[in-house]
């Protein structure tokens, strides 16, 4: 028997058609669905897609999976048909993302952003900067993303702590953020949003930190509460690091822009060569379970 998995592209296209039992059937998001859709099993949205994609899903009467190619689910959980199943492209970003925190850590730490000023106005400012080597930081989400983070900060000699939803082994309980926050130089973002993580980082969270301390978020602009963390910046008492906003994207008016102490990127995190290919790899081994009987290895279950 053959399954119709609905793929967004010809990258797609290619990466169904190696996966023995499958059909590669493509789509194009705003148009109307192709002749043969109404028998897709499985369904891969495009990357970063909206609610447009997700009304898509109830046009499907025999859809039983829906595979993304990120690690990043909030659009969508919660708003399938009952029974649909959720997976995500666990692992296909988390170096990409982990780069990206390093690369956050050591430009505030060594003031790359300074330099780079002074270099355009032609001034030499030969000073002593900060290091990340030996610095303790909390990450916050116990999955790929921090199983690849503090494979990075290994090299440098920090202290890292991680942070789950639940305690185990090598992993802190959530409910013991509270306790733990005061003593970290940093403290990182990787947690999917749910309604447990909505909020998470509120003004309460924030008073937690020790002073001087950065925030990175490497997870969804909803984790934090906007106006709470520009109190903090804007009084000078935390730094920040983000990858994501709320609102994003971020207006142009907004006061995010000019808040000191903020190095601020577009969404970036795991938008890095080779995506693409890497969140199909993922996206195919977990088709080809589905079509074997098993159960997908990344199903969302709301922990973190």
């Amino acid at each position: 028997m053959t399954v119709t998995v609905l793929v967004p592209d010809d990258d797609g296209l290619a990466a169904v058609s190696r996966v023995a039992g499958a059909r590669a059937l493509r789509f194009t998001l705003g148009e109307p669905l192709p002749a043969g859709a109404d028998e897709a099993e499985v369904l891969v949205p495009g990357f970063l897609v909206g609610p447009e994609a997700v009304a898509m899903a109830w046009q499907l009467p025999k859809l039983r999976l829906v595979q993304l190619l990120t690690a990043g689910a909030e659009s969508w959980t919660g708003r399938l048909p009952e029974g649909v199943l959720l997976s995500i492209a666990r692992g296909a970003h988390g170096a990409s993302t982990a780069e990206w925190v390093m690369t956050g850590l050591l430009t505030v730490y060594r003031e790359f952003t300074e330099f780079a000023v002074a270099q355009r106005e032609h001034r030499w400012t030969q000073h002593q900067t900060d290091t990340l080597h030996g610095k303790r930081i909390l990450i916050v989400g116990a999955g790929n993303l921090a199983d690849e983070l503090r494979r990075m900060l290994a090299p440098f000699d920090t202290t890292v702590a991680v942070v789950g939803t639940r305690a185990r082994a090598g992993v802190h309980g959530v409910d013991e953020l509270p306790s733990l926050l005061g003593d970290f130089d940093a403290v990182v973002l990787m947690v999917p949003v749910t309604s447990a993580t909505t909020g998470m980082v509120d003004a309460a969270f924030l008073a937690r930190m020790a002073d001087g301390a950065i925030l990175v978020n490497a997870a969804r602009g909803p984790v934090v509460r906007t106006d709470d963390l520009l109190a903090e910046l804007r009084n000078h008492r935390l730094r920040a690091i983000l990858d994501v906003t709320d609102p994003e994207p971020l207006p142009a008016g907004h006061s995010l822009w000019d808040a000191p102490g903020l190095l601020l990127t577009p969404h970036v995190g795991g938008s890095s060569r080779g995506s693409r290919e890497r969140g199909w790899a993922i996206a195919t081994a977990e088709i080809a379970r589905y079509l074997a009987g098993e159960t997908p290895h990344n199903l969302v279950h709301g922990e973190y």
